[in-house]
């Protein structure tokens, strides 16, 4: 089994709650399409500018409920996720639709305080609560053959109203390398700050992925698919140019229209100080053995 991974963040180092669940400040004017990045300590202590939770809970994106930033918080409270079934087939020795509770009782949740880094270049610290993909895997047995897993977020035309706009190719698709996901930095996270994730989040269970770009991190899932071969992905199907399948954070590979060198602490306000983007989002001590001799510009 893959060692336990050690956090080396802490309490003084996460977005406060306030700055991780509304983001008015820093997104107005732009189309997101990820999560989040880092902040400093000294920065995670003072002035950064909380919001009213009216704000707070206004202002997200997950495209199924609308393309406004406002959407989510208005139409994601018609998403029912009890009862909720996560459905695993492919080259699995146990394929079946797994109930979110049953496989609860399976796992370990922990909380693990990650950097997050947007596509877009702005950035959080959020703590998790939640259980290794791999442990899932494990679950259901992975066969030799597997190469790849590919996920799906849920398609539910009558509880999600922005599926009739089409932004992406629905239902939204995602997916890992076999080795990506049975890292055991990738989470499937249930929590935020201790409280359950809430819908415009990802209810009830969401990928986490925090080397790579916010997109990567699936919300809502209903599949898992393991596959020999390398699953399509929505973002890289709607604007290939753009992005990739990998998609790992990386400051020296921009996206075609802004730099990627830099990013934005959340909370601190439209005109914060920008900081270096860290390569990998600051886990390549512990990833980069997984794309020795690839070239990271090619593969992007």
């Amino acid at each position: 089994m893959a060692h336990r991974w050690t956090n080396k963040l802490t309490h003084n180092d996460v977005t406060p709650r306030t700055a991780f669940l509304n983001r008015r400040q820093v997104m107005a004017g732009l189309a997101g399409v990820g999560l989040a990045g880092i902040v400093k300590p000294a920065d995670a202590k003072e002035g950064l500018g909380p919001n009213t939770w009216e704000e707070i809970t206004s202002y997200n994106n997950y495209y199924e409920f609308g393309t406004r930033k406002d959407d989510p918080a208005k139409y994601a409270h018609t998403l029912v996720t009890e009862p909720w079934s996560v459905k695993i087939d492919g080259l699995v020795d146990r394929p079946g639709e797994y109930d979110f509770k049953d496989i609860l009782s399976e796992m370990t949740i922990e909380e693990r305080i990650y950097r997050f880094r947007c596509v877009e270049a702005w950035s959080m610290v959020i703590p998790w609560n939640g259980f290794e993909l791999a442990d899932l895997l494990n679950m259901a047995g992975v066969q030799d053959g597997a190469k790849f897993v590919a996920f799906e977020t849920a398609y539910r035309p009558d509880e999600m109203p922005g599926l009739q706009y089409p932004v992406l190719e629905w239902p939204y698709r995602e997916g890992l390398r076999l080795d990506e996901a049975m890292h055991p930095l990738t989470l499937i996270a249930t929590g935020i700050y201790g409280k359950t994730i809430p819908n415009q989040n990802g209810a009830p269970l969401r990928l986490v992925v925090p080397w790579k770009y916010g997109f990567k991190s699936i919300k809502s899932i209903v599949r898992i698919t393991l596959t020999d071969t390398q699953p399509p992905t929505s973002w890289n199907m709607a604007g290939p140019r753009e992005y990739g399948f990998y998609s790992n954070v990386n400051p020296n590979v921009d996206h075609p229209r802004w730099s990627q060198a830099s990013e934005r602490p959340i909370g601190g306000g439209l005109f914060a100080k920008r900081e270096p983007t860290l390569m990998l989002n600051g886990y390549e001590e512990e990833v980069a053995s997984l794309y020795e001799g690839m070239d990271l510009a090619a593969n992007y």
